[in-house]
């Protein structure tokens, strides 16, 4: 598109949404604006603009505005123009192949849609919009409430419906942008259903173009981002950050597949501090995959003490043994069959995936939920799975494929050190706080929405620590259900008092010498709390008498051969 009669101009002010007062040679001229947006980053007094003489000579506005100086970029701000440039570009041969038709302004049912053409053997529609809104590279539409383009969203969804391709072209009337994205602060409702409507099929495309003085022609294309920004923002940010502050952990030194398993099992609700000297110590002892799957159950229960959960590691063992099996003992690297093996999830699966191989695959976990719900100022309760899959499917797409592990490593370490939890966050050192939109509104203490979970089932157990000199009586629990294969203390449901626990001792034939009221303690699993009364009971022949299937060991061979659960470690044994 070529303007002719072009003047250069410098803007004075706007007395209302269709017409600027503008100095031309020197002259206040009054200046009629197409653009009847806010605009209000663009026409500031004093800047650079460039108008057309108007070619209705019986009109008050004797000049158009055509585009304006921001910075060093020039912006075309003639909104009646953008329909026409998409035309020529069209027409042109630029889009559609084998075109047969192009026709503007056609009337489709009760709606009438920019344009309309024919090629191939296909039918479409084109709404067109003009964007002249950018801040810091990005771009954005509307930039005021716009029903009317709610309105031709809702249309193209139709025209889809009845078997049309439909298209949405957003013309960013300047060049060097990074990318588009719909004005949610201005007017949500469009981002919401620009958003629905490329669901349904609604295709959504963005061009910039070549903006002269006295010419505006379509020119690349530009990415479009529907939903959240913030994200798409993300990955430089988060990256940088991470390979400076990253802190120093045994598993990111000689990084192979297996590493990252142990390490990330061994962290699931469990400290990073706490979780070094075990991670270290299972290493020395069961150094790789084939180590792991032959390992006697007792060696790998003894390994996992203190971490709890030990159903995890016995899913380890499985996986190790699937691997020895199926894999010839080499980790797979595929993502789909990483998470196909025992034990393993989403997030395991994503965390194995991203740091071993570089598979840009989302690992979310307690601390990437919090970071994202924070960055998005989401109200959504991150306990709900539907929430944690919104979320994975939202960060998948910005992962970068050329630094997978940085980014997802980024992501939880800023939840660990940065975006914390139980306190306020350290916006004043985060990355990301100038695209967090809870901080933005000043809500980041207040996410992420986590509801209560049920409360723990309470349990009350007697736990007897019965000696016999120097030995002292353990038993094994069942193969299955809560702390399987582990070794305990005995223990009987319920609150005992000190005549019951007699009592009891002589009935699986022990002689209480002794009885002596120890510490109470809790211990809480997932979904149950122990709330412990424990006794010692001095006995006469432990061994030698006992009915119940016990152990009877040295407190050193206990703790050297034994795998003993932390609900037990109250009581230490000599």
């Amino acid at each position: 598109m070529i303007y002719e009669r072009i003047q250069k101009g410098r803007f004075l002010k706007r007395p209302n949404r269709f017409i600027a007062k503008i100095e031309i040679n020197g002259k206040e001229e009054t200046v009629h604006v197409k653009n009847t947006g806010r605009c209000a980053e663009l026409l500031v007094p004093g800047a650079e603009v460039f108008v057309r003489k108007s070619e209705s000579a019986g009109r008050k506005t004797g000049w158009d505005l055509i585009s304006v100086r921001k910075a060093d970029r020039l912006i075309n701000m003639d909104s009646q123009v953008t329909n026409k440039v998409v035309q020529e570009w069209i027409e042109a041969g630029r889009w559609f192949k084998d075109v047969k038709i192009v026709r503007p302004e056609v009337t489709y049912k009760n709606s009438r849609f920019d344009l309309y053409v024919e090629y191939e053997e296909k039918k479409a529609f084109i709404e067109v919009k003009g964007v002249t809104l950018e801040e810091e590279g990005v771009v954005k539409f509307p930039d005021a409430p716009s029903e009317r383009a709610v309105k031709h969203l809702k249309e193209l969804e139709e025209a889809v419906q009845d078997g049309y391709e439909a298209y949405v072209f957003f013309v960013v009337q300047m060049k060097g942008v990074r990318y588009f994205t719909p004005n949610r602060r201005t007017h949500k409702e469009f981002a919401d259903v620009l958003a629905e409507a490329a669901e349904t099929g609604v295709q959504v495309i963005a061009k910039d173009c070549f903006v002269t003085e006295d010419s505006i022609a379509i020119a690349d294309e530009v990415p479009v981002v529907l939903t959240n920004p913030q994200l798409y923002e993300a990955p430089e940010l988060l990256v940088e950050w991470y390979r400076e502050r990253k802190r120093d952990l045994p598993w990111r030194h000689h990084v192979n597949a297996y590493r990252v398993w142990v390490s990330e099992i061994m962290l699931q609700q469990t400290r990073v501090e706490a979780v070094k000297p075990f991670f270290e110590r299972f290493m020395t002892e069961l150094p790789t995959v084939k180590d792991l799957a032959e390992a006697p159950e007792d060696k790998l229960l003894k390994l996992w003490e203190g971490l709890g959960y030990y159903n995890r590691v016995r899913n380890m063992q499985k996986a190790a043994q699937k691997i020895e099996e199926e894999y010839a003992g080499k980790f797979p690297e595929n993502y789909e069959e990483i998470k196909a093996l025992p034990g393993i999830g989403n997030y395991t699966a994503g965390a194995i995936s991203s740091f071993a191989y570089g598979i840009p695959k989302p690992a979310v976990d307690g601390n990437v939920l919090r970071v994202v719900s924070r960055l998005l100022a989401s109200d959504e309760d991150i306990m709900k799975a539907s929430v944690r899959t919104k979320i994975e499917n939202a960060i998948e797409p910005v992962i970068p494929e050329d630094a997978a592990s940085d980014f997802n490593q980024g992501l939880i370490e800023l939840g660990a050190i940065v975006c914390v939890p139980n306190g306020e966050a350290k916006c004043e050192i985060c990355p990301l706080t100038g695209i967090c939109e809870a901080k933005r509104l000043g809500i980041q203490n207040e996410l992420p929405v986590k509801k209560k979970a049920k409360a723990r089932r309470i349990e009350e157990r007697t736990v007897l620590i019965f000696k016999d000199g120097d030995h002292v009586a353990i038993r094994k629990r069942p193969d299955k259900g809560l702390l399987a294969g582990m070794y305990e203390f005995p223990n009987l449901d319920g609150k005992l008092t000190m005549d019951e626990v007699t009592a009891y001792s002589k009935s699986i034939g022990l002689a209480p010498i002794r009885v002596k009221k120890l510490r109470n303690a809790k211990h809480i699993f997932s979904h149950i709390e122990w709330h412990m009364t424990a006794y010692e009971v001095i006995v006469d022949e432990l061994e030698k008498n006992c009915k119940e299937e016990m152990i009877f060991a040295h407190p050193e061979e206990i703790q050297k051969e034994y795998s003993m659960p932390s609900a037990f470690s109250a009581w230490k044994v000599k």
